[in-house]
């Protein structure tokens, strides 16, 4: 299904809700429904490079946008937090991010395209006693060794080798972005990391921003290097 209600789009899409029924409904893939930006909502709504679904596919079918690295030509492909968006017929260079409202786009400079900023979701041990290292992103990176690499740390990885370049820890004295929940967008250093004892509490952080402090959820957390709020 390629469409959906407009009602039930993320309320952080720029489109109107009124007017008209539906809106383009992003296919599965590396981020959700809910947390994502369809390139066609991307191209039409947030940059307005095109007014409709044929001009949209057209820029597409040119190979003008290239999603970390990679020529996208579906208008339905979903982009997500960290995305690094390139139009290189325009230079122009787009990082997907998060303010309080949701996602949003922040251009950034070329060089800036060459690495991306991947929180681990998940970490098992494979066949040859690998490391499987699962991102928010949806892409796995396989480690040779078993490494100090956990669930929730960051690491910084060059685009398109997937080279792991930095490794940034969920802990005290971290710089951290919260990514969902009524804080998202705020950015801040961490404070305290709460792990739960049993599993009935949430693990928390507690962060500094500027504004004071703020408790929340260890899932909703991502550590790393935010120069732009």
């Amino acid at each position: 299904m390629t469409h959906m209600k407009r009602s039930q789009m993320p309320m952080f899409w720029p489109v109107q809700r009124k007017g008209k029924v539906f809106v383009v409904s992003p296919k599965p893939g590396p981020h959700t429904k809910a947390n994502c930006i369809p390139l066609h909502v991307l191209l039409r709504d947030y940059l307005s490079l095109a007014q409709n679904t044929k001009e949209v596919k057209k820029i597409l079918n040119a190979e003008s946008v290239l999603v970390d690295k990679k020529v996208r030509k579906n208008h339905t492909f979903p982009t997500g937090l960290m995305d690094v968006i390139e139009l290189p017929a325009m230079k122009q260079y787009f990082r997907v991010f998060i303010n309080k409202r949701g996602l949003t786009l922040n251009e950034i400079k070329e060089e800036e395209t060459k690495t991306k900023q991947c929180r681990i979701q998940g970490k098992r041990t494979v066949k040859g006693g690998k490391e499987a290292l699962t991102l928010h992103d949806g892409r796995t990176i396989l480690s040779n060794k078993k490494t100090s690499y956990n669930v929730g740390d960051t690491l910084t990885i060059s685009l398109p080798d997937q080279k792991i370049q930095n490794h940034i820890k969920l802990e005290t004295g971290s710089q951290a972005i919260i990514f969902a929940g009524r804080n998202k967008g705020t950015i801040g250093t961490i404070k305290t990391v709460k792990n739960r004892d049993n599993a009935l509490v949430r693990s928390t952080i507690i962060i500094e921003t500027k504004k004071g402090v703020i408790e929340t959820p260890k899932e909703y957390v991502m550590a790393g290097s935010f120069s732009k709020t």
